[in-house]
């Protein structure tokens, strides 16, 4: 069963927009109604009768009306534990109520205003008319609440599945900024305590290194969500880069291509060290010679967006990966991509290219103020 959760503020905020549309809708079909009837040939004042037609044969089936809206979330909420065969069903009682009722408050409506005799020959010349136009207009109504209430449904489903996306990323990204890679944590603390025995003075400057990389990681003042310059990502790389210098020496090779007109552009935290990372666990390190990583940060033609681009001249690999393939590949990729996603509302652009012996490519575009 597919109970709708209990009313809001904003599920009553949609019903009073619907019921504005139902009487908008009423009025427009009595005001058509009316100049249908009016015969204007005879001159103005038959409008009159025109408007008393359209009150006298539209007014109780509007009424009627207003209990489709109840009446279909009622059949929505039991939709779920019915059979095949009960709504059916049901509409055919309920039109059946429907078309009684019109006939029961036209004849009781004729029968208080022009007494029996008129209302009994009324009945018998429009019966079948009615039925015909209950029919009709009941399967309109039925169709137009329940359109409008399974509207509010993919809405409202589509909104809770955005959060949902949007909490499962916060969650990731939380793991991300929580924590370095441990592998790089042991690694480092080798290559200070060696560095420690050879050189004091190099082994306190990497030790500033690494506060300055943990304070960085570790700002609980700073979610998800939030930007920062992009000089201070590249400050945090500068660190974590001279970090595993210590470890791979020659064989780590960067080439900066910073644009110094995008140093003050605003990025989300933690954008670029899972991707350099990516390239030297995977691409860098495994090789003996060694390579390069590029970062590249440039603005788009034409535009104010930042253009990104981390890449190496590792292996490489074929990509996108088999799905199998890409556990325990790559830090945080999805994360990253989905983070781009939601976090510029589809603006931001993601891209990742491989091929066996062509390297490692990220290319990310992000959006800044006009």
């Amino acid at each position: 069963m597919h109970d709708e959760p209990a009313p809001s503020a904003t599920a009553r905020r949609d019903d009073a927009g619907l019921w504005r549309g139902y009487l908008g809708l009423c009025l427009l079909c009595w005001l058509l109604y009316a100049m249908a009837a009016t015969e204007w040939q005879r001159g103005g004042w038959r409008l009159i009768d025109g408007l008393y037609e359209a009150s006298w044969n539209l007014l109780p089936p509007m009424l009627l009306g207003a209990a489709a809206l109840p009446w279909v979330r009622w059949l929505h909420r039991r939709q779920g534990s019915a059979g095949a065969w009960i709504a059916p069903a049901l509409h055919l009682a309920a039109i059946a109520v429907f078309v009684a009722l019109w006939e029961f408050v036209d004849f009781a409506a004729a029968r208080a205003f022009f007494g029996l005799d008129h209302a009994v020959a009324t009945f018998h010349q429009r019966v079948l008319w009615r039925a015909v136009w209950g029919v009709f207009i009941y399967l309109a109504l039925v169709f137009g609440f329940g359109g409008a209430l399974h509207s509010r449904r993919a809405q409202r489903a589509a909104l809770q599945a955005a959060r949902a996306e949007a909490a499962l990323v916060r969650s990731e990204l939380a793991a991300i900024s929580g924590k370095l890679n441990p592998h790089f944590l042991f690694n480092t603390l080798n290559s200070l305590l060696m560095l420690i025995r050879k050189d004091a003075s190099a082994a306190e400057d990497a030790l500033l290194c690494f506060s300055r990389m943990m304070r960085y990681v570790l700002d609980k003042t700073r979610g998800a969500a939030d930007r920062v310059p992009l000089q201070d990502e590249l400050d945090f790389l500068h660190d974590y880069l001279a970090l595993e210098a210590l470890r791979l020496g020659p064989r780590l090779r960067v080439d900066w291509q910073i644009d110094p007109a995008t140093v003050a552009d605003a990025i989300p935290p933690l954008t670029l060290q899972p991707l350099v990372e990516n390239s030297i666990v995977h691409g860098i390190a495994p090789q003996r010679q060694g390579g390069t990583v590029r970062i590249v940060a440039a603005r788009v033609a034409g535009s104010t967006d930042l253009e990104l681009r981390v890449a190496d001249d590792g292996a490489g690999c074929v990509w996108p990966p088999a799905v199998e393939a890409t556990r325990g590949r790559g830090i945080g990729l999805g994360a990253l991509r989905r983070r781009f996603q939601l976090d510029f509302d589809g603006r931001a652009h993601f891209e990742v290219r491989s091929a066996p012996g062509a390297g490692f490519h990220v290319e990310i575009r992000v959006p800044q103020p006009a």
